[in-house]
């Protein structure tokens, strides 16, 4: 498999893309079974618990753009925890178009009990490997996601470019 310069024809399960893809939605599946069974949370209930524990409060916007889910996936998660009791909305005071979702103590308590889960399952899955080995997976991790932004950025400005001339 050569990546750099070579051609090569595209072969699904050798195309790094979709290897990631793949992978992500084997380990998805493994805790969306776990979060499911345990607590009765969907993937994406349980990324908005997560984010909302860690910064204490922030807009669905907020969480688009942290977590990359769309805006209607953020939304019905939303409703689905306000409806348990696990979320609240508050006024945001910089833009009346939003609001600043919360954890209740209910909420609190459920990311208390679920974390512990949520490591266990990373730590079962990465047990298999050297920490230098994780730490260098997830060095390249970051890397890849900014290599794509910004080739992302960089086909916005090429979009928009165009738009200016057309």
């Amino acid at each position: 498999m050569s990546l750099k310069g070579g051609s090569r024809a595209l072969a699904l399960d050798h195309f790094i893309p979709y290897r990631m893809s793949f992978t992500s939605n084997l380990v998805s599946d493994l805790i969306a079974r776990t979060y499911d069974a345990l607590f009765g949370l969907t993937i994406p209930e349980w990324r908005l618990v997560a984010v909302i524990a860690e910064t204490g409060g922030i807009t669905q916007g907020e969480i688009c753009q942290r977590t990359r889910m769309d805006k209607v996936t953020v939304s019905r998660a939303a409703i689905a925890l306000v409806n348990r009791g696990l979320l609240d909305r508050l006024a945001n005071e910089g833009d009346r178009r939003s609001h600043h979702l919360v954890l209740t103590e209910a909420g609190r308590t459920l990311h208390a009990t679920i974390a512990p889960k949520a490591l266990g399952i990373e730590q079962r899955i990465f047990a298999h490997f050297a920490p230098e080995e994780s730490e260098r997976f997830v060095a390249m991790l970051r890397r890849i996601d900014a290599i794509a932004l910004e080739l992302a950025e960089e086909e916005e400005q090429r979009k928009a470019r165009e738009a200016a001339t057309a």
